[in-house]
């Protein structure tokens, strides 16, 4: 049982956490960020500062506070062994279904992708040194068996593969979702420049990315390439430039039509998914026609971005994709509730 570890000494925990990271200094971050970035090529310096202090602010003591006081959270809960099968897209993306997992009470054994080991771990042997009562609640494993509930994350076919082996047990299972943004056409210049963080954060490989556009008319889209010049420096990285040339050619082989501003290109889609380098775009003559394309859309969209539309969901203001907070959670399912039922 936890009475030896209450609730407020584990919330105390992770604000120490967040302060840790607030203190870390240059000599100790250099060596940690090379890791980092020889392990996946996309974690530069500046997604790994992005994701640090996303990390830190969700750890800030007012947020921990606010989020859990909307839960019946029992102290001392009955603790369950979570397995927690982590991605690896953005630097640390799995870091809240930890915080999820031991801030309930539970322990977490866990599968680190192979792509985003060195700051995870980095996290978790300096939230165990902080307080040593995590030790034995943080497991690194291989192999996730025998677990009483699990929660994974991956792709569309490797969620197939997770629902097959853990489908029996207590689980939550994500897979490909993506965000969108809306182009009404009063957004002011600045509005298309912070859409340009929701597109190139972490070089748009996070589902809270903004991989396509809906615009009301193509011109539009030329004041978007416009307002979007300040993110240029996304073409001095080897991979995305790859990407984004690969893919510029094969729209020219094939006589696509598309916009062009060396950095990225413009294509109209059905699709959601863009290739790295492109961003979709979808022309809609009415909002109730949006609002339906929307809602069918809705299992597969993370995040609609834009000013508030009304009749559609609570939008996420411009620039904001990639600043959650603890109570926004992965495909909208309340992970805390789900970890809190599970001690009942």
């Amino acid at each position: 049982m936890n009475s030896d570890f209450p609730l407020s000494d584990r919330i105390i925990a992770f604000v120490q956490l967040g302060i840790r990271i607030s203190n870390i200094t240059e000599n100790e971050k250099i060596p940690l960020f090379q890791q980092a970035e020889n392990q996946n090529p996309w974690f530069t310096y500046p997604a790994l500062e992005q994701a640090m202090t996303g990390i830190r602010v969700m750890l800030e003591a007012n947020a921990l506070e606010n989020w859990l006081a909307d839960y019946a959270l029992l102290d001392p809960v009955s603790p369950k062994q979570v397995g927690l099968m982590l991605s690896g897209n953005i630097p640390a993306v799995g870091f809240h279904d930890i915080l999820s997992v031991l801030i309930v009470g539970h322990s977490a054994s866990i599968k680190l992708s192979s792509q985003d080991t060195a700051l995870p771990l980095w996290l978790i042997q300096e939230l165990k040194r902080l307080e040593p009562r995590f030790t034995d609640r943080i497991q690194i494993e291989d192999m996730l068996k025998n677990k009483q509930a699990y929660i994974a994350t991956g792709s569309d076919n490797s969620a197939r593969y997770f629902n097959y082996y853990f489908g029996k047990y207590p689980h939550l299972i994500r897979s490909n979702r993506t965000s969108v943004a809306i182009i009404q056409g009063d957004e002011s210049r600045a509005d298309l420049q912070a859409l340009g963080s929701d597109i190139f954060d972490y070089f748009g490989l996070g589902c809270r990315n903004v991989s396509k556009v809906f615009v009301k008319n193509q011109g539009q889209l030329t004041d978007l390439l416009d307002a979007l010049e300040s993110f240029s420096w996304v073409a001095n990285h080897h991979k995305y430039f790859n990407n984004y040339e690969y893919n510029k050619s094969i729209y020219l082989v094939n006589r696509t039509a598309h916009l062009d501003n060396g950095f990225l290109l413009l294509s109209e889609s059905s699709e959601l998914v863009s290739p790295i380098g492109v961003l979709f775009y979808e022309v809609y003559a009415e909002e109730q026609e949006l609002k339906a394309k929307l809602e069918d859309l809705n299992t597969k969209i993370q995040c609609v971005v834009g000013n508030q539309i009304k009749g559609l969901p609570s939008m996420i203001p411009f620039g904001q994709t990639q600043c959650p907070q603890p109570w926004d959670y992965a495909d909208g399912v309340d992970t805390l509730q789900f970890l809190i039922n599970l001690g009942d």
